[in-house]
């Protein structure tokens, strides 16, 4: 994978590991992600920005921000996501990606973590129950 880390590698590398939040988006094919200090983007679509990437592909990534104690995914499953048309197979196929590729992306960067859908974002999942 490959990773784009703002606003440069040794900044963030100077914090992997630590105590410190950090945000990273996480593109659906899995082979890009975007990492910086939470405080250095504030929102994903800022952080793309930031990163010369246009924020308009926001939907092209997994949002999630985390420190050593856990990753909270910001679960919004966009409506064309894998131009699958019905609304449960899509959120499905969207949860097994996310939590493939975003699982992947964290333990390249060394965190062996729990990937968490804070509440606020369990709606999709929850109907599908």
């Amino acid at each position: 994978m490959k990773f784009i880390k703002y606003p440069s590698d040794s900044e963030v590398d100077a914090i992997l590991g630590s105590s410190e939040p950090l945000m990273m988006l996480v593109s659906f094919d899995g082979e890009t992600a975007v990492l910086s200090h939470l405080d250095d983007a504030v929102e994903h679509h800022i952080l793309l920005a930031k990163a010369g990437l246009p924020q308009t592909d926001i939907d092209k990534y997994f949002r999630v921000i985390f420190d050593l104690d856990g990753a909270d995914w910001t679960f919004v499953c966009p409506p064309d996501y894998r131009n699958i048309p019905n609304k449960e197979k899509r959120i499905v196929e969207f949860y097994k990606d996310g939590c493939r590729e975003i699982t992947k992306a964290l333990g390249e960067l060394g965190y062996c973590i729990d990937l968490n859908i804070p509440k606020r974002y369990r709606r999709h999942l929850d109907m599908m129950k």
